[in-house]
């Protein structure tokens, strides 16, 4: 039997999409069905590694984890990783495709790729009885309709029920969902069943009468208000979702010489940031400031200096030559904690070479900070790892678990100089040998590694932060988080908000399912209570 389809539309990038459709995945899989996502094409910088080795979008997997199943390269099929402002490199299958200009894209993809994408959302329709599809930026781009394969025309191929979301919270919501339906064709429009609006903060009776004069202006109903809701510990799709540094350096409160302060890391905001997620436990725990800078003053300040990784990793390092920060780093560096993750380790050896053009044609000096060049190959590497590092010791300081977990995403191959030592040794998928990983310093101050995810692991990231503490002198931290409780405990506010704020009786209905009301935790108690009084 197919799947029953839903999609969740926009009325234009970020405004929300891809939490919602996490949120129905959860919804429905908690109502006993079988439930996947879907999303056609991705543009994003943020991907995770599949069980079968390939590349998605981070978005999608996040949604396969609210589904309870694992994520598949058949739930993003293309995935576009930007390399500039004209090109990107375009991932089909969990694998690279091509390098292309977006002209050369819009081009080719409906005749080439709509097959690869109906394939993969077919495959998914026959394992599932629910697939939650998500569009991208807005179905009403005029200028880009004609080679759409990822919003109406998919919308279509799926037979989808549609609820288009709107985001209050940048303001213009009701002119934003009239103009999506207007500019929808008179069939595409049918689809969309009813509207939602996200990220709602105020006084909802002030909201009423617009909900009611644009529902009789679109004759369609509002199927709900989402609350804006705060500190979900789940990753936003892109890097519009990062909070930008606007700071010069860190609270004066933050630098004072106590035991007990945060520990203050400072991430690189590289031009081409990729994979800002491998952040979101450290931002998360309370005995740590995070701040994603661009300036020699934060750098100065900072406990921790973390390299990220790039999607255009030579690129990324001429930028900082030319910020100065370069120099920052190894100013830095002979007193501080440098840390270097995928692009960030090739940026702290010796050289990186790109005989291919993959990224950067030709050879750039690197830092200079780790025994190790790094040379771009054809090839991407894409994997889930696990291992441990080579020695239990980290920051000087000895670790009582030296396991690590994580995926990679990489297309270079590093080589080792005389006296270098490896950081960990890992093996893919968990089964397989893939020998050395990353590069440690002779006094373990500074490390480079492959693996994405890696303070994701909780085990690993609550040593990290001690023995960083303790290098300094500071206080071991009084409160440690548990990552992935915290996560899943976010997708279930994340599902329990939004089923309550949504019509979901008319969701389901839109997929010819039933729907069961939660029974609230105040009622289940009440009728317990009144059971024992009988």
């Amino acid at each position: 039997m197919r799947a029953r389809a839903i999609m969740v539309l926009g009325t234009g990038s970020h405004v929300g999409k891809s939490l919602l459709t996490a949120a129905l995945c959860r919804i429905f899989a908690q109502h006993g069905y079988r439930v996947a996502p879907f999303k056609s094409q991705n543009m994003s910088l943020n991907s995770a590694a599949t069980v079968e080795g390939l590349e998605i979008g981070r978005a999608q997997a996040l949604q396969a984890e609210a589904a309870g199943v694992a994520a598949s390269v058949h739930m993003n099929p293309i995935l576009i990783k930007p390399s500039g402002d004209h090109s990107s490199q375009v991932v089909v299958r969990g694998k690279i495709w091509g390098r292309v200009t977006a002209a050369e894209y819009h081009r080719r993809r409906i005749q080439e790729l709509l097959p690869v994408v109906q394939e993969s959302y077919d495959i998914l329709a026959s394992q599932y009885e629910v697939i939650v599809l998500e569009g991208a930026g807005s179905p009403a781009e005029i200028n880009l309709k004609q080679h759409d394969i990822v919003n109406m025309r998919m919308a279509e191929m799926a037979d989808a029920k549609c609820l288009l979301v709107g985001d209050i919270d940048r303001g213009g919501v009701f002119a934003s969902l009239l103009g999506t339906l207007e500019l929808l064709e008179p069939e595409e429009r049918k689809r969309v069943r009813g509207f939602a609006i996200n990220k709602f903060r105020g006084d909802a009776s002030l909201l009423k009468p617009g909900v009611e004069m644009i529902e009789d202006r679109v004759q369609r109903l509002c199927l709900g208000v989402v609350p804006w809701l705060p500190s979900l510990m789940l990753e936003e799709e892109d890097s519009l979702g990062l909070p930008p540094s606007t700071q010069s350096q860190w609270p004066i409160a933050q630098t004072r010489n106590s035991e007990d302060r945060p520990l203050r890391i400072a991430v690189i905001g590289l031009p081409s940031f990729s994979n800002f997620t491998d952040f979101d436990s450290l931002r998360a725990e309370p005995s740590v400031s995070l701040l994603f800078c661009r300036t020699a003053e934060e750098i100065a300040q900072a406990d921790v200096v973390i390299l990220p990784g790039s999607k255009q990793t030579v690129d990324d390092l001429l930028w900082m030559k030319r910020s100065g920060l370069d120099v920052a780093i190894l100013r830095y560096a002979p007193t501080g904690l440098v840390v270097g993750i995928c692009g960030g380790m090739q940026m702290l050896g010796e050289t990186i070479e790109d005989p291919s053009g993959m990224e950067h044609e030709g050879s750039v000096a690197a830092l200079g900070l780790l025994p190790i060049r790094t040379i771009m190959q054809m090839e991407k590497v894409t994997r889930n790892a696990q291992g441990e590092m080579a020695e239990a010791v980290l920051f000087g300081q000895p670790l009582k678990d030296a396991k690590l977990d994580g995926y990679e995403i990489h297309i270079g191959h590093t080589e080792y100089k005389a006296g270098a030592k490896h950081f960990s040794i890992l093996s893919a998928d968990r089964s397989a040998s893939a020998g050395k990983d990353g590069c440690i310093s002779a006094d373990t101050t500074i490390f480079g590694t492959y693996l994405h995810g890696i303070f994701d692991d909780d085990s690993f990231r609550h040593q990290f932060l001690g023995a960083a503490r303790a290098y300094y002198k500071l206080s071991a931290p009084r409160e440690l988080n548990l990552w992935k409780q915290l996560r899943e405990d976010s997708l279930n506010r994340l599902a329990r908000e939004v089923e309550k704020a949504l019509d979901m009786r008319a969701i389901f209905d839109w997929a010819g399912l039933p729907y069961t009301v939660p029974v609230s935790e105040d009622t289940s108690a009440l009728s317990q209570n009144e059971g024992v009084t009988q």
